[in-house]
């Protein structure tokens, strides 16, 4: 028997938002980030801006949210563009994001409570 897996939807997490202009941006996900799926929590590096998985030990800013990545990207070998919800009002289903590897109960807690700040629900 063959088991099919379907992939995640490019904004697949997106429940609701108040406009895709306001809450949406293009922005620099950087080299070295890898392969990146639709809804992934992302952090900003403070040092030149760009951005990358959410890293909750980091120190270089990608430890606090900053966005969720609307659509894959591929940033493995070179910085690569990729658009980000970065504000809202924004509703996103909680059970579709993507927390990093080992991220702890407390440390998702801490980033659900970032993203509120921002304008990003979780439901």
């Amino acid at each position: 028997m063959t088991t099919l897996v379907e992939p995640k939807h490019d904004g697949g997490f997106l429940v609701w938002e108040v406009l895709r202009d306001y809450t949406r941006e293009t922005v620099t996900i950087a080299s070295g980030a890898g392969k990146i799926a639709p809804g992934t929590v992302l952090g900003k590096i403070t040092t030149g801006g760009k951005y990358t998985g959410l890293a909750p030990a980091a120190t270089n800013g990608s430890q606090t949210p900053a966005g969720i990545l609307w659509a894959g990207v591929d940033a493995t070998a070179a910085d690569a563009l990729g658009v980000v919800i970065l504000r809202g009002p924004a509703i996103v289903n909680r059970s579709e994001l993507i927390w990093p590897a080992g991220a702890t109960d407390a440390q998702i807690t801490a980033a659900i409570t970032a993203l509120a700040a921002l304008g990003i629900l979780l439901r």
